[in-house]
């Protein structure tokens, strides 16, 4: 006879293992949410897409800034090292070979002479603004869906009540059983919903930030670049200056 509360052993003489009530718990907990995201699918899936190209925005975004503070600093101090030793050639070289953003600004100021310092000022504005624009290029889209998002579950909301108010309608019962269904997708839409506004909106602010960070940086670089070239002009004519390109003149 078998003792009561034995388990029988497997094939190979191994009891099987009985989930413990907290694996059940988790493995059940899971399957209502999934159950949920997809009764508030109308709200839910869109949501989910956007959250995706935001993530994927948002890191592009960062590898894109990664070290460019540094990369920018360290491309300002070779080209004021050119300028003192007054080898235009050489500092014109060195733009072209570097792969950072100000490198364009810099070229683009190195083909100047004889103009106030005021419109050089100017040209190297405009070309920072440009190089600029093209870091803040997609955050828009960031923080677009961060302020939309809370309201699209919102939707999600006001559909799902909707259905828990027709379902009373057609059965002509209030209990809960009728109006869970409707309750749990208005709850689960607006939960995604914050849940992506809020996400998006700390990705956003932080890039945000940076590229403002990173615009002052290129701002000082902009400075010490218009004081070398002032040096340049002070200390006499260039070693080499390829015909056609200006200097900057007070």
């Amino acid at each position: 006879m078998r003792s009561r509360g034995c388990q029988t052993a497997g094939p190979a003489g191994k009891v099987p293992r009985r989930p413990a009530d907290g694996e059940n718990a988790v493995q059940l907990g899971w399957s209502h949410l999934l159950e949920l995201l997809h009764e508030g699918r109308l709200t839910t899936y869109p949501l989910g897409v956007l959250s995706v190209i935001v993530f994927a925005i948002a890191f592009e975004r960062m590898w894109r800034y990664r070290g460019l503070d540094t990369a920018t600093r360290d491309l300002t101090r070779k080209l004021v090292e050119c300028l003192v030793r007054r080898d235009v050639a050489a500092a014109r070289t060195l733009c072209e070979a570097s792969k950072t953003p100000m490198s364009e600004v810099f070229g683009e100021g190195l083909r100047w002479r004889n103009i106030a310092l005021e419109d050089l000022n100017q040209i190297l504005h405009t070309a920072r603004l440009e190089v600029v624009m093209e870091l803040r290029r997609g955050l828009w889209f960031v923080g677009t869906i961060g302020s939309l998002a809370p309201y699209i579950g919102l939707f999600g909301t006001v559909v799902g009540i909707m259905r828990a108010f027709g379902a009373i309608a057609a059965s002509g019962d209030a209990g809960f059983e009728v109006v869970s269904a409707g309750i749990s997708e208005a709850l689960i839409a607006t939960a995604v919903g914050l849940l992506v506004a809020i996400l998006a909106l700390l990705l956003f602010n932080w890039l945000q930030t940076r590229v403002s960070n990173i615009a002052a940086t290129f701002t000082r670089a902009s400075e010490r670049f218009v004081q070398a070239l002032l040096y340049l002009e002070a200390s006499g004519e260039p070693a080499e200056v390829p015909s056609g390109h200006a200097t900057a003149r007070r």
